[in-house]
């Protein structure tokens, strides 16, 4: 796909990965359409990005059926004044450190809407007004091919986002419009507080900046590469547990002190 010239929707504009991939963007040529639930947040990150692309915004809650449906109406209200929209990049969500018996059930419903229910249905409201040939790009992690102590909810959004792609680049195999999966492992953000960067380091896990993550977003699009597992040796690790699930357990079971020491940190067991 050249991205000269189009015009893309990006949720979670505001945060360390949106900023990234509204820069990268920006410099391909493409004009925004940027999505937050702080208009405060996304007009400081106008002000902060380059002027040479034209910038629109959307203040909408994705955790909230009404902040999804308010996209839409935008969205169709745009068709209507001739700004056609090429891409939809599905880049907000949350995750949280925790066992989960020690989680609320409002903070696991609340990751479960924006993680996995808002992608699902702003892919299925953008089939409708999405340009003929354009693309819905969804935002994983490496945590969407294996299931990892203290993210267990994470996890389970993440995959299901991850079936909920194939599922519908199956679906879409007569159609032009298409869906790409783009899974980061740890990156450097504000999701991942001090007491994950420390697990991290202990545990010798490599963690990505934003802006290589935006940079392989943009690859992905531009190739049309429907599946991307970023890093290494975790897109190995994806592979293994898919076919030998026992050994990454035996691997992981190797981590379960240190995790446990880090998850206590947080609960001051």
């Amino acid at each position: 796909m050249n991205l000269k010239d189009k015009r893309v929707l990006i949720t979670g504009a505001t945060g360390g990965i949106g900023y990234a991939l509204c820069l990268s963007l920006v410099e391909a040529g493409c004009n925004l359409i940027l999505v937050g639930r702080n208009r405060q947040k996304i007009e400081q990150l106008i002000e902060q990005l380059p002027k040479t692309s034209n910038y629109l915004y959307i203040e909408a809650d994705l955790s909230r059926a009404e902040g999804i449906e308010l996209i839409h109406q935008e969205c169709q209200q745009l068709i209507k004044e001739g700004i056609n929209i090429d891409v939809v990049i599905n880049n907000a969500g949350s995750n949280t450190f925790d066992y989960l018996t020690q989680r609320t059930a409002k903070s696991i419903e609340q990751e479960i809407a924006l993680n996995l229910t808002a992608p699902i249905l702003l892919s299925k409201y953008a089939l409708s007004w999405l340009s003929p040939k354009g693309f819905i790009v969804n935002i994983g992690s490496t945590f969407a091919g294996i299931g990892y102590p203290g993210y267990a909810t994470y996890c389970a959004t993440k995959a299901g986002l991850h079936r909920f792609t194939e599922a519908m680049q199956r679906e879409l195999s007569d159609n032009d419009q298409q869906l790409i999966f783009i899974a980061p492992r740890a990156t450097d953000t504000e999701l991942n507080d001090q007491r994950v960067m420390k697990l991290n380091k202990a545990l010798g896990n490599a963690t990505d900046q934003p802006q290589y993550v935006a940079q392989q977003v943009l690859l992905a699009l531009q190739s049309e590469k429907k599946i991307t597992w970023i890093g290494w040796p975790e897109k190995l690790f994806v592979r293994i547990n898919q076919l030998f699930p026992s050994l990454v357990t035996s691997s992981i079971y190797k981590q379960k002190n240190t995790i446990a020491k880090h998850l206590k940190r947080a609960n001051n067991i």
